[in-house]
């Protein structure tokens, strides 16, 4: 990465940990986030459906299959390609803005407990440094995110509620209060936090392993299409694992947002869970419906995730991510 050392737009380098390099940080994100959850939206209409309305999606194939045949134009989907990016708009917006926050935080909160606790310390527990760092990054990325995934999963499982984000965003803060859009931020964090923790963590790790042991050079010796190629390796493996973990929450804010009735979130997912005898709750096996799909779809967005923010840094003159510790990135 010698090679390119500046900032393409204003010829000069971008000191690290500066305003201007949080800023690029939270571009990146932006980027990163916002493009890739974008472009699997019909992975996620169909994961959302099989979560939710598993008759009619009883499989990924079969429901974005059942999509595109017009088989559940009863449920308000419309035929064809259409139909599968139901929700796109507030996953852009609410994605973008999530990812603004994650990747550009992360980045503050990783080197501000570094020199908290000391460069030796920052080494020697670094994990902790990772976690920390992204669990507080997530804290702050979810309360933006949570009022755009109300409106998409209330899109995604139910066509007729709305046409997406410009009518059904203040169609649920009038008719059913603002609160509303902020009903599943406790799930959301539930879902988030231990996601983003293994996104960064088991990222970060990795990343070391294969510049550390798979690779012959250090990490400044590797060309462009090498880095890359661990950044994407390395996100796409921390993406499985995050699937797995989060699914039974992210189940759980898509069965929240789809439901309608009174009272808190605690009566709500034991309503969700347990059910009445009339009414069965999903139990223990209902929080894992859907896991297949996800896990697809977030090991891919991980991947392209990490690439994309990669690879913005890079040609912002950065370090590609991975490989150093919280405070010896001027060693990359």
């Amino acid at each position: 990465m010698s090679n390119q050392k500046v900032n393409p737009f204003t010829g000069r380098p971008i000191e690290l940990y500066s305003g201007e390099y949080y800023a690029a940080c939270a571009v990146g994100g932006i980027l990163s986030c916002g493009l890739t959850h974008t472009f699997v939206t019909p992975m996620d209409v169909v994961k959302c459906n099989a979560q939710v309305n598993p008759k009619d999606f009883p499989g990924f194939f079969a429901g974005f299959r059942n999509i595109y045949s017009g088989k559940v134009s009863h449920l308000g989907f419309k035929s064809g390609i259409a139909g599968t990016l139901k929700g796109w708009a507030p996953t852009a917006v609410g994605y973008s803005l999530q990812g603004m926050c994650k990747f550009g935080f992360y980045e503050y909160f990783k080197h501000l407990y570094g020199e908290m606790v000391g460069a030796e310390n920052a080494v020697k527990y670094r994990d902790l440094v990772y976690i920390a760092g992204s669990a507080s990054a997530e804290f702050i990325a979810d309360v933006a995110l949570c009022p755009f995934e109300a409106v998409k999963v209330r899109v995604q499982t139910d066509p007729l509620y709305a046409r997406g984000l410009f009518d059904g965003l203040p169609k649920m803060a009038s008719t059913e209060g603002v609160g509303t859009l902020f009903a599943s931020l406790g799930p959301l964090w539930a879902r988030q936090v231990p996601y983003t923790i293994i996104k960064f963590v088991a990222f970060e790790r990795i990343a070391e392993v294969f510049y550390s042991f798979f690779l012959p050079r250090r990490k400044d010796e590797l060309t462009k299409l090498e880095q890359m190629s661990v950044v994407f390796s390395a996100g796409y493996v921390a993406g499985i694992l995050c699937g797995v973990v989060s699914h039974p929450a992210d189940t759980m804010v898509s069965k929240i947002n789809k439901i309608k009735m009174e009272g808190s979130l605690g009566q709500k997912m034991s309503f969700i869970y347990s059910g009445t005898p009339e009414a069965p709750g999903i139990g223990f096996a209902g929080l894992w419906k859907g896991l297949g799909p996800r896990v697809v779809m977030i090991g891919t967005l991980t991947g392209l995730q990490w690439f994309i923010y990669g690879a913005f840094k890079v040609y912002m003159g950065l370090p590609a991510p991975g490989g150093a510790a919280p405070t010896d990135a001027k060693k990359h």
